[in-house]
């Protein structure tokens, strides 16, 4: 029962099952029924032929009743007395008859006259539901379910009761009897069959079921055995088999693919971040530990605003791989409203130790409000300075400005810029182009990967242009709070 296709088998051989033995019941009931209006109708006309000829005056010596084996009748008076019986009819039940035997005042072969009529009822009386004189009634017929036993066999009947009214004001009602083995017959063969072929189609259905399930199961287990495959040897260059289908489990193979495809590729990420951390920590470790040693041999050598340099540096690289953490675990940003020219005007106020003054151009009476963590953007605006003042020749500007459903903050400096192929490669981790790694007084290729990171969880975009002083233009873009 733990096995996908014997579930499947299961459950579609139940379901067929139960929707056989519905429909099973249901065509046995409409044969069952049409085989009774048969005998309904046969017993009808029966009844209502004999009744015609009592109604006609017919003695019952000459009455003409066609197959009496098939069709028995009995003829009641008013009372309920059997006044007539088929020949060879014996017993009978379900006509609601005193008897068999006819009484001895209308034995066979008497003719019924108005004398013989019980109630005292005129030629002019009566009951008035009853039919008139010399008439059958027209009303539908009674029907019953009974037995009957002619000729020394019984067997089952259905039974329609007629009422007749003879000239002489007599009324009398004809029973007439149609078999009912014919109807029985064809339905115990009909639920013979049913019964013998039940079981040999939900056998063939469990089977076809299995069969087309194991088919369909056939790539899962495939790609459940290369899976494991995976995890044994660590490998994530590895990919699933991925069926010619379009159907679920071709989906199925993709995504997975696609899966391992972005796991390994984050896995590769946090391999390379991993050796360029350490090679990163490596050089102002070795630097400050070379100068403690040579403190320590030598403490006239001491070289302390170098050894200070490398500790802020460690300081500074700890924080970038900290807050790289922290994003990297999908660290949400704030929900403060924050104003971003305050934000600008603020940063750029504190800068007073910068190698070149930076102009802001952000209107005063203006209002760039976002939604976000204060911090995270104030490290954003921070690192595009920091990059600006290790590239620029002699001016650094930072613009503010409503953009489109947004606030832009443009960075600008009048360096070398960043060649056009190399745009998108600065923002990767610990990358820094040639001229940077020349010029740089301690950056570890971080700050621009940091600060797209924080961009796009603030659901925001950081490229990189040419700036119309020729250098390059850091393009920050922010969407504005509601």
């Amino acid at each position: 029962m733990r096995s996908v296709r014997a579930r499947a088998a299961i459950g579609a051989t139940l379901v067929v099952a139960v929707a056989l033995v519905a429909a099973g019941l249901a065509v046995l009931s409409v044969l069952r029924t049409n085989l009774i209006d048969q005998a309904d109708l046969q017993a009808e006309v029966a009844a209502r032929e004999v009744a015609g000829q009592l109604a006609l005056d017919t003695a019952y010596a000459d009455l003409d009743l066609d197959d009496e084996e098939d069709h028995p009748v009995q003829v009641t008076d008013e009372e309920g007395r059997v006044v007539f019986v088929s020949k060879g009819l014996r017993a009978v039940s379900g006509t609601a008859s005193a008897g068999v035997s006819p009484v001895p005042s209308a034995s066979a072969g008497a003719t019924p006259s108005p004398g013989d009529d019980d109630d005292g009822d005129d030629d002019d009386g009566g009951d008035s539901a009853r039919p008139a004189r010399g008439e059958v009634s027209s009303d539908d017929p009674d029907f019953s379910d009974g037995t009957a036993t002619v000729d020394g066999k019984q067997a089952d009947y259905r039974f329609a009761a007629v009422e007749a009214t003879t000239p002489a004001g007599l009324t009398l009602t004809v029973h007439a009897g149609a078999p009912l083995a014919a109807e029985q017959e064809a339905v115990n063969t009909v639920r013979g069959a049913m019964l013998t072929g039940l079981p040999l189609l939900l056998a063939v259905v469990a089977g076809v079921t299995w069969l087309v399930t194991r088919r369909a199961l056939r790539p899962v287990e495939g790609i459940r055995r290369e899976m494991a495959a995976i995890t044994a040897s660590e490998d994530l260059a590895r990919r699933v088999p991925e069926p010619d289908s379009r159907d679920e489990i071709a989906a199925l193979a993709r995504t997975t693919n696609e899966t391992l495809t972005v796991l390994e590729a984050s896995v590769e990420r946090q391999r390379r971040f991993v050796a360029d951390a350490s090679h990163e920590l490596r050089s102002p470790i070795a630097s400050l530990r070379t100068q403690l040693e040579v403190a320590e041999a030598h403490p006239e050598l001491l070289d302390l605003p170098g050894a200070v340099a490398d500790t802020v540096r460690l300081q500074v690289l700890a924080a970038d791989l900290l807050l790289l953490a922290r994003l990297d675990a999908g660290e949400k940003p704030g929900a403060a409203r924050l104003e971003v020219g305050a934000l600008v005007r603020e940063e750029v106020s504190q800068r007073t130790g910068d190698r070149i003054p930076v102009t802001v151009e952000v209107a005063e009476d203006a209002a760039y409000e976002v939604n976000g963590s204060r911090g995270q953007l104030v490290r954003v605006i921070g690192n595009l300075l920091d990059n600006a003042q290790r590239h620029a020749a002699h001016r650094i500007t930072v613009q503010a400005a409503l953009d489109g459903g947004g606030v832009r903050v443009e960075v600008r400096d009048d360096g070398a810029g960043v060649p056009e192929d190399e745009r998108e490669r600065i923002f990767e981790r610990f990358v820094r182009l040639d001229d940077a790694r020349s010029r740089d007084d301690g950056g570890a290729g971080l700050g621009l990967a940091i600060a797209r990171d924080v961009a796009t969880r603030h659901g925001g975009t950081l490229t990189v242009h040419r700036a119309p002083e020729g250098g390059a233009a850091f393009r920050l873009w922010l969407p504005r709070a509601a």
